[in-house]
């Protein structure tokens, strides 16, 4: 059980991770010792505790998804880091920055270290690069053309391209997809948040090609 932290008279919040490891401490290379020592508070899953981090990333690149996830980045969108951070829950193949090299990680809460993140630094390079090793680009954006993601099957190799917040897509985004979905709204706002749209997306993907644990 965690122990608590005080934050103010009568208040209190769990402290996130573990402390120190007792001795004896347990071998194997994938160990930090560093971490061993001071402890790992790190918001990682149980058993990548007091691992290092290239060590976490072999064991996932061993159970990597095939799904893709690019974003497009003209305007430096907040946005980004939020997607990415999801990306990395559901383990995904890759993440593809498209336009701008430089995005705003802080919504990623270093979650990309753990990820294999690509640049590409127009629509046509991440086409080209689809292209090449067959992958399907789906956008995800509440178009005029676009079908209902509800209900629609997504294959299990794709990659889901989202577009900035408020603007959307691209023109030549939406050109470079073979299909768009968008997820339905029932009140009154046109569009929701696009870090929440891409969290259901790759969860409507997963509901279909991820076993559930139990």
């Amino acid at each position: 059980m965690r122990p608590p932290a005080t934050i103010g008279p009568g208040e209190f919040f769990p402290v996130i991770g573990v402390g120190p490891h007792p001795m004896p401490w347990p071998d194997g290379s994938q160990f930090d010792s560093e971490l061993l020592e001071a402890g790992d508070r790190r918001n990682v899953l149980d058993r990548y505790r007091y691992w290092k981090v290239e060590a976490i990333v072999a064991d996932l690149n061993t159970k990597r998804h095939r799904l893709h996830i690019a974003i497009e980045n003209w305007q430096h969108d907040l946005n980004i880091g939020s997607i990415v951070r999801t990306a990395n829950a559901f383990n995904v193949a890759g993440v593809h920055i498209v336009g701008k090299r430089d995005w705003n990680k802080r919504g990623a809460m270093v979650t990309d270290r753990y990820l294999s993140v690509m640049h590409h630094p127009t629509i046509q390079a991440f086409s080209l690069w689809a292209a090449s090793q067959s992958i399907p680009i789906i956008g995800i954006d509440n178009v005029p053309r676009s079908r209902h993601l509800e209900g629609s099957p997504l294959p299990e190799e794709c990659v889901l391209l989202f577009g900035q917040e408020g603007g959307g897509m691209s023109e030549e985004g939406i050109a470079a997809c073979s299909v768009l979905y968008a997820i339905e709204q029932y009140g009154s706002t046109r569009s929701m948040n696009a870090s929440a749209a891409g969290a259901i997306a790759m969860y409507h993907w997963a509901l279909q090609h991820l076993p559930r644990q139990s």
